[in-house]
């Protein structure tokens, strides 16, 4: 899943530009530039602001699962696994990219080690 590839077409089907994001959210056109093209990981915080300048539900950039219009549509998840990435966010706001970065590839490797059985 690339994150930025994600908000870049949604933001096309919106028929929204990164200067509308910008206005809408405060964030520099530059930075949308850099997140659309997988330079920066955006904190959960930021994606709130995108998806909401977006009137997107935050989950509809994690659904793999396009809709029958063929945008995405907002996976169901599980109150504890809400209440768990509402702790992420929280504590996610802190770290710089780097820190991202590294927990992003922490994450995937225990959920590739869960899916192996290890």
């Amino acid at each position: 899943m690339n994150i930025g590839e994600t908000i870049r077409n949604f933001r096309l089907q919106k028929g929204m530009s990164q200067g509308d994001i910008e206005k809408r959210t405060g964030l520099l056109r530059c930075y949308l530039s850099r997140v659309e093209n997988g330079h920066t990981i955006p904190s959960l915080d930021t994606l709130a602001k995108i998806a909401s300048a977006m009137d997107v539900a935050l989950a509809t950039f994690f659904s793999d699962a396009p809709a029958d219009n063929g945008t995405k549509s907002s996976p169901q998840v599980s109150d504890e696994v809400l209440r768990f990435l509402n702790q992420i966010r929280r504590y996610s706001s802190g770290l710089n990219d780097s820190d991202r970065r590294l927990v992003l590839t922490m994450v995937k490797k225990m959920a590739a080690s869960a899916g192996n059985g290890k």
